[in-house]
């Protein structure tokens, strides 16, 4: 399973586009991960339809309909992989739960966690990998290093 990670694309305020690289690795990637803090809703339709599967929420810069549209957190299971995205990593707040809801089938699963903040998690021998594109020269960086 091929996962693409990203996130803080902030469009249009940081960036006019997205990287090449990453759109281009779009058709590569079984799933999509975004964890938050898109700006525009045009972001979220461009992943929607080009990505086969999309797994986002929204950050703290992200307006109304945008978190119409996302959770603040998001849970899936990858092929027995847990995965679970947020934005923020400060405190609980009011509306974020204590802890990922539990499988229905196992309690032993491995799992993962991205968020903005940090790199992502992922267990050895889940199965999975990761292909992070690198902004060729000049080109306008869309997240944090």
């Amino acid at each position: 399973m091929r996962l693409l990670l990203t996130s803080d694309t902030h469009l249009p305020r940081r960036a006019k586009v997205l990287p090449a690289p990453l759109l281009d690795a779009l058709a590569e990637a079984d799933v999509v991960v975004h964890a938050g803090d898109w700006v525009d809703t045009a972001t979220l339709d461009l992943l929607e339809r080009r990505s086969r599967r999309l797994i986002g929420v929204y950050g703290n810069n992200d307006g109304p309909d945008l978190r119409a549209r996302l959770p603040e957190t998001a849970y899936a299971d990858l092929g027995g992989l847990r995965l679970a995205v947020v934005h923020e990593t400060g405190p609980r707040g009011a509306g974020r739960p204590a802890a990922p809801p539990a499988s229905p089938t196992s309690t032993s699963w491995s799992s993962a966690t991205a968020t903005s903040r940090g790199t992502p998690s992922l267990p050895a021998g889940c199965g999975c990998s990761t292909r992070v594109p690198r902004p060729t020269a000049g080109a306008n960086r869309t997240a944090p290093t």
